[in-house]
C-alpha cells in the first residue's frame, strides 16, 4: 500500500497544481472570449496547435529516454542530466534560429503577413520550453512535486497576469479610465493595434521567468558534449519523436484542419476561422480529463521505471489503471451532465452553439489516458519504435477521416475522429503489450464501468428538468450516488489488495 500511497500523494500535488494552474489558465477562455471575436480566437487556437508540433520536434524523446537511464545508474544521473540538458541546448539554438531567418515566409504561409513577430516570439518560447523539460524531469525523477508545482503555477501565474496587463490595463490606461499618470509611460511601447499578439508575448515573458524559477536545478547543469553516452539516449528516443509527432497530428489536426477544410457557411454565417475559434474554446472543456491524465502521467511515468523490477510490479500496474479509469469516469460523468451551467463560461453566446460535442471530446481523452496506461510495456522492455508504428497508423486514420468527415459533419466529425482514432490506438497498443509484457488489466470490469457512464450521461441529459437549481441537485445526487458505489464496490477491496 506504501508504494501506492506515495504514487497517489505525488498524483496528489501534480493534479493539484495542474488544476489550480490550468484553472487559473482556463479563466482566460471566458476572458478571451470575451475581449476577441471568435475569428481572433481561431489564430489563438491555430497558433498553438501549430506550437505542439514544435514543442514535440525540439525535446525529440528525450525526457523519456532520461527517465529510462538515469532509473538504470543512479550515480550516472548528474552525468544524463548533463548531456542530455546539453543536447537539447543545442538543437534549440539551431531550430529557433532556422525559423528567425524564415519567418517572413512562414507568415506569408500562413496568411499572417507582417506578422513576423509571431514566428520569432514562439522562436523563442519553444527554445526555453525544451530546454526546462529536462530539469522538470529531474524534479519528477527525485520526486520534488512540490517544486515542480511551484515552477508549473509561477509561470501559469505570470502568464495570466501578463494577459491582464496588456490586454485590459495597458488599454484602460489609454483610454484614460485608470491610472492617467502612467499613460506616457504605456505609450512608449504598448503599441494598441496588435491586440492579439499580445497573447503569444505574455507566454514568452512567463517562460523566461522559468529560468528562475528552475535555477537551483539549472546551476547543477554543466556543459557536456559526449556523443558516445548520448548516442544510446538518442537511439531510445527517436521512436518517441515520432510518435509524438504522431500524437500531435492526433490531437491538433482536427483544429487546424477546420481552417482549411471546413467550407465557409458551413455553420450559416461563419467563416471557417470563426468556426476553429468555436471548437477552440469547447475543446478547453475537455481540459477537466487533460488533467487527470497530465497529472496521471507526471507521477506514474516515474513511478513505474523505478517499480519494474519488483516481483509484483505487474499486479501493481493493473491496480494503477484500473484506478485510474474509475476516477476518469466520475469526471466523464460530472462535466458530460452539466454542460448547461458550464457552457456560461464561455462569454459571448456564439461560442456556446459548439458544447455538445464535450463529452466526445472527454471521453476520448479518457482513452487517451488508458493508452499512456497500456503503452508503459514498451518503455520498459525497450520496444519504442512499436510507438512510432502504432502513432503513425493513428495520424494517417486522423488525417484521412478528418479530409472525409470535416466538410461534411463539421466540427463533430472532427470530435468523433478523435474518439475513434484514441480507441483504437488503446486498443491496438494493449494487444501488443499483452504478447510482450502481459499485464492483468481487468478489462471486461473497466470497459462495464465505462458503459453505465455513458449510459446515465445519456439518460440525464435526456431529462427535462423544471429549473437550473432542480437539475443541479438531480446530476449532483447521481455523480454522488455513481463516485459512492464506486467507493464502496472498489476502494474498500482494492486497498485490501494492495496492502
Amino acid at each position: 500500500m506504501g508504494t501506492l500511497k506515495k504514487l497517489a500523494g505525488d498524483t496528489v500535488i501534480y493534479g493539484a497544481s495542474s488544476i489550480l494552474g490550468r484553472l487559473l489558465n482556463y479563466l482566460l477562455v471566458p476572458y478571451y472570449t470575451h475581449v476577441f471575436a471568435s475569428g481572433e480566437y481561431g489564430v489563438v487556437t491555430e497558433m498553438y496547435a501549430y506550437a505542439a508540433f514544435f514543442n514535440v520536434l525540439y525535446t525529440y524523446g528525450l525526457e523519456t529516454a532520461y527517465f529510462r537511464f538515469a532509473t538504470m545508474n543512479k550515480d550516472g544521473e548528474p552525468a544524463v542530466f548533463n548531456y542530455a540538458t546539453t543536447a537539447i541546448l543545442f538543437t534549440s539554438i539551431v531550430l529557433s534560429g532556422i525559423l528567425i531567418l524564415l519567418a517572413t515566409p512562414i507568415v506569408n504561409y500562413l496568411h499572417y503577413p507582417g506578422k513576423e513577430n509571431f514566428i520569432i516570439w514562439f522562436a523563442l518560447i519553444f527554445a526555453i520550453d525544451a530546454v526546462m523539460a529536462i530539469p522538470f524531469a529531474k524534479l519528477r525523477l527525485e520526486g520534488k512535486s512540490k517544486q515542480f508545482a511551484l515552477a508549473k503555477l509561477g509561470n501559469i501565474g505570470l502568464n495570466i497576469g501578463f494577459n491582464l496587463f496588456f490586454l485590459s490595463v495597458c488599454p484602460a490606461v489609454l483610454r484614460g479610465h485608470a491610472w492617467a499618470s502612467l499613460k506616457p509611460f504605456i505609450e512608449s511601447f504598448y503599441n494598441p493595434s496588435l491586440g492579439v499578439d499580445y497573447v503569444f508575448l505574455s507566454n514568452l515573458l512567463a517562460n523566461a521567468a522559468l529560468v528562475f524559477f528552475l535555477w537551483n536545478v539549472l546551476r547543477k547543469l554543466t556543459i557536456t558534449f559526449d556523443w558516445l553516452k548520448l548516442k544510446p539516449l538518442l537511439i531510445y528516443a527517436y521512436p518517441i519523436l515520432f510518435a509524438g509527432l504522431a500524437w500531435v497530428t492526433n490531437e491538433m489536426l482536427s483544429r487546424l484542419a477546420l481552417r482549411f477544410w471546413l467550407p465557409d457557411n458551413f455553420y450559416a454565417g461563419k467563416t471557417s476561422a470563426e468556426a476553429l475559434g468555436i471548437f477552440g474554446a469547447v475543446y478547453k472543456f475537455s481540459v477537466f480529463m487533460t488533467l487527470a491524465v497530465q497529472a496521471f502521467r507526471y507521477a506514474a511515468e516515474p513511478f513505474f521505471f523505478s517499480k519494474a523490477a519488483e516481483k509484483n510490479s505487474k499486479a501493481l500496474f493493473s491496480k494503477v489503471s484500473h484506478g485510474f479509469i474509475l476516477f476518469g469516469c466520475i469526471i466523464l460523468l460530472a462535466v458530460s451532465t452539466n454542460l448547461d451551467v458550464l457552457e456560461h463560461i464561455l462569454r459571448r453566446p456564439e461560442y456556446r452553439e459548439g458544447m455538445h460535442v464535450v463529452p466526445i471530446l472527454l471521453l476520448a481523452n479518457l482513452f487517451l489516458g488508458i493508452y499512456y496506461n497500456v503503452s508503459i510495456w514498451y518503455k520498459l522492455t525497450d520496444k519504442t519504435y512499436y510507438s512510432t508504428w502504432i502513432a503513425i497508423g493513428g495520424a494517417i486514420l486522423t488525417i484521412v477521416l478528418n479530409y472525409f468527415l470535416i466538410p461534411v459533419a463539421g466540427y463533430e466529425g472532427s470530435s468523433w475522429v478523435t474518439l475513434i482514432v484514441y480507441f483504437l490506438m488503446a486498443v491496438v497498443c494493449y494487444a501488443i503489450g499483452q504478447r510482450y509484457y502481459p499485464i492483468p488489466y481487468p478489462v471486461i470490469k473497466d470497459l462495464t464501468y465505462m458503459a453505465v457512464t455513458i449510459l446515465l450521461i445519456y439518460m440525464v441529459n435526456g431529462i427535462e428538468f423544471s429549473n437550473l437549481w432542480a437539475a443541479l441537485s438531480v446530476k449532483l445526487a447521481i455523480v454522488l450516488a455513481f463516485s459512492g458505489m464506486i467507493y464502496v464496490v472498489e476502494f474498500k477491496k482494492f486497498k485490501a489488495k494492495a496492502s
